[in-house]
């Protein structure tokens, strides 16, 4: 049993976090390995012990629910951005948390950029591909430093993490560009590495302002980077 002290230790370690709501991203089914989803609900815990806020996709299917019902459990907040047409019930299933319906795709990531200090992808498909990479993307633009964070659940994303090494190596991604890219297989150890976290590359644009998503209606750079 945990004595008083220990207790009082934990809750202070929690308090010291940098951040105050985090981005998941993953997959809207559990995936064919139990691991994936043992992972969703171990990095739902590691939030909650830290005092991290939740920002995802919305819905509670999936990796998406098992996340966002952990730390909607552990009496954090929970906010799920998700565009009107896919919040029918039969689509994304019952909503957790608070909702915020958008009007597109475009919008959806834009918002949770906003709202969230650090990103992390667990396993997924196209969807969470997509969302990664543009966060990776915009980090390099300089229009953010947010951290990002890979949770490498099984080796999961080993092929990925192999084929950004070899745009390294011929030239297509600056070496210190690799370092956008925060990995490790437990959530644990990618929460601790992502407090370290610290930018390595020069934005390849630091003063770009986000024309497109300005005039679309949504985030602007100084919204995406606060």
């Amino acid at each position: 049993m945990e004595t008083q002290q220990q207790q009082q230790q934990q809750a202070a370690a929690a308090l010291k976090s940098r951040f105050k709501r985090v981005c998941v991203f993953c997959g809207s089914s559990p995936g064919k390995s139990p691991s994936y989803q043992l992972a969703a609900i171990q990095l739902g815990k590691q939030l909650v012990e830290r005092n991290i806020d939740l920002v995802y996709g919305g819905g509670s299917i999936g990796l998406m629910g098992l996340v966002s019902q952990a730390v909607y459990d552990g009496g954090r907040h929970v906010l799920g951005v998700i565009p009107r047409t896919l919040m029918p019930r039969e689509i994304t299933g019952e909503t957790v948390g608070e909702v915020k319906a958008v009007s597109g795709m475009h919008q959806r990531k834009a918002e949770m950029a906003r709202q969230a200090d650090a990103f992390i992808a667990l396993p997924g498909g196209y969807g969470t591909l997509e969302e990664l990479l543009e966060v990776i993307t915009w980090a390099q633009l300089g229009i953010h430093d947010k951290p990002v964070g890979l949770l490498n659940v099984d080796g999961y994303y080993n092929s990925l993490l192999s084929f950004i090494d070899k745009a390294v190596d011929e030239g297509f991604i600056a070496p210190a560009a690799r370092y956008i890219i925060v990995s490790s297989q437990t959530a644990h150890e990618l929460m601790c590495k992502l407090e370290e976290y610290v930018p390595k590359h020069s934005g390849v644009a630091s003063n770009l302002s986000w024309e497109m998503e300005q005039q679309l209606g949504y985030a602007n750079k100084s919204d995406i980077a606060r």
